[in-house]
């Protein structure tokens, strides 16, 4: 393996982390915002239920 395949791997290797960053980040603010929002029906249930 030459120098030239050892840095095209890199970058390769570089984009691909990169690339894995982001979707990690995507799928956390999903799950954030899932997560507030069934506190928010969670809360909402509890007022009704505490009001009727």
């Amino acid at each position: 393996m030459n120098e030239a395949d050892k840095q095209r791997n890199r970058e390769i290797a570089k984009n691909e982390a990169e690339r894995q960053t982001t979707g990690d980040i995507r799928v956390s603010a999903w799950t954030m915002a899932f997560t507030v929002f069934a506190g928010v029906v969670a809360v909402a249930i509890v007022w009704i239920w505490l009001h009727r």
